[in-house]
This record gives structure tokens, sequence and C-alpha cells, in this order.
């Protein structure tokens, strides 16, 4: 008998847009006790909703499952996407992700008409550095910056507050956010490629030394996924018919043992064994 394994699922992007068609869904991801779902999202192809929209509006309605947005950030701003995925963290009681994405196409440039594409190195390149901007704005409130004294009218204590003054090629960004420090501190990163994801998607268990999710086909033996997870693959991310996986395959792990029953950690980085990260501003921090 093998380690008990990490499933997550991915939810496309479809022709759906009724709030109970996406609350339908993830509850019954929840209800197979996935350890998260990522909903895709693009700047082309099918129409759809926003992603991270679509997320907040499932949080309260769930309990338990982690919520993993796609973002585009080719052409949106950090400090728009980190004041969203942290307020998805609250709303969520600290279940909150964001998948990280990038846009080639010069077409969906025109959307925007802001700026010439670079090579897709660049534009991972300009990812990494997007991850690094939205961490220090999620730090850049310390967890005990709020002090609500209704007594002398303080909300926060403004020296807990820090401006992340982030200068590099592509943007740069002051701070601090006008979000509190989420929930998980940092909501977890996700990413097709490696370097600066905690969570990154591959068929190359060795991509990264961070966790490294292999996408397979919902239709997978769980002889497949014992054999890819000896490789060294944190878990999986499932594609394809979701009855498949509640309904025939993760019962079919359960009968061996191989998948929890339950919940056992409330955050979405503590069921992947991430930590809390320490705010890199703080007194003290060694960070």
């Amino acid at each position: 008998m093998g380690a008990p394994l990490h499933l997550a699922v991915a939810l496309p992007v479809t022709g759906e847009f009724t709030a109970r068609y996406w609350i339908e869904t993830v509850r019954a991801a929840e209800d197979a006790k996935l350890d998260f779902v990522t909903f895709d999202d693009s700047l082309g192809g099918t129409p759809g909703l926003d992603a991270v929209l679509v997320a907040a509006r499932v949080a309260p309605l769930t309990s338990r499952i982690g919520l993993v947005p796609t973002a585009v950030v080719t052409h949106t701003e950090p400090f728009h996407v980190s004041k969203a995925i942290a307020t998805l963290d609250y709303v969520s009681g600290g279940r909150a992700g964001v998948l990280l994405d990038v846009a080639p196409d010069p077409a969906h440039a025109k959307h925007f008409g802001r700026r010439e594409i670079g090579s897709p190195g660049e534009l991972w390149e300009e990812a990494a550095d997007y991850a690094e901007v939205l961490r220090r704005l999620w730090d850049s409130w310390e967890d005990d910056a709020e002090i609500r004294d209704v007594t002398t009218g303080r909300f926060v204590d403004r020296e807990k507050l820090h401006y992340i003054d982030f200068e590099g090629r592509w943007f740069d960004v002051r701070g601090p956010s006008i979000t509190p420090r989420p929930p998980q501190g940092q909501p977890l990163i996700a990413a097709a490629e490696p370097g600066f994801a905690d969570v990154v998607f591959s068929h190359d268990a060795s991509a990264s030394d961070r966790l490294v999710y292999r996408d397979v086909d919902a239709t997978a033996t769980p002889d497949e996924l014992l054999a890819w997870q000896a490789e060294g693959f944190a878990g999986f991310r499932l594609h394809g018919d979701l009855d498949a996986v509640t309904r025939d395959l993760v019962p079919r792990l359960r009968e061996r043992g191989l998948f929890r029953t339950e919940y056992e950690h409330p955050t979405l980085r503590a069921r992947l064994g991430l930590t809390r990260p320490e705010n890199r501003y703080a007194a003290g921090s060694a960070r």
C-alpha cells in the first residue's frame, strides 16, 4: 500500500454562466475531499466567466476545498490581483490560491492596446517578478497591524504597514496593499513553469524543488497514479469528467486506503504540507 495521494481537479472554461452550475460542481469536488480545484481562464477562445470572481462566488457556499482561480498576468496589474486573492482568502477562510498564466498571443494584447508581447521566456520571467510582488504585497501588512481602537479612532498601526518599493523590468510597485495580510499569510501560488510557484503543474517530477502536480486524465487507474507517485510527484490534477473522479476513481482509491475520507486541515497551505510564511517586514524576521 502506497502513501495517501493528493488530488485536485481542473475546471475548464465553459459556456455555463449560472452560479448554480459552479456551486454544484465545486461542491461535488468538495464532497469527494479533493485538495483543490483550479478555475481555467484566458483572454481568448471559449467565452467564459472571470475565474477569480467565480471562485469568490463559490467560496461562501463551500467550506474545505481549496479554490485556485487562474490569473492571466501578462495584461493585469499585480496590485489588483494581490487584493483580489487576499479577499478570496478571507472569504474562504484560508483556502485561496492563484494559478499564474501568461498570454503570448499578440491578438490578446489588442484587447488592451498597451504593449508589445515578448517571447514566452520573457513572459514567464515577468510572471516570476509578478509572483514576487504578490508575496511582498501580502506581507506589506503585519499580522497584527489592525488595531481597531474605537476610542481613539485608529484602525491600523501605521508602523506595521510597509512600502514594498519593488523595482523591476516590467513594473514598479510601491505598496502597501489596501487589504490586510491574508489568513494564510501568503495564498498558494501555482504555475506551469518552475522557479517561483509553490505548486508546479508538470509532467516532469524533477521540474521543481517545490510541489509538482502531474496533469492526468480523469480516467487514469489507481495503479497509474501510484506509479507516477513513485517517480516523485506530490499530487495529480485531473482533467475531464468530474463524475469519473468522484464516482469511480476516488472510491477505488479509498478501497485501497490511498485517499482521505475527511479533510484534516482547514487551510489549503496546511493541507499541502506548506507552512504559513513569516512576514518578511516584521521586526526580527529572518527574511
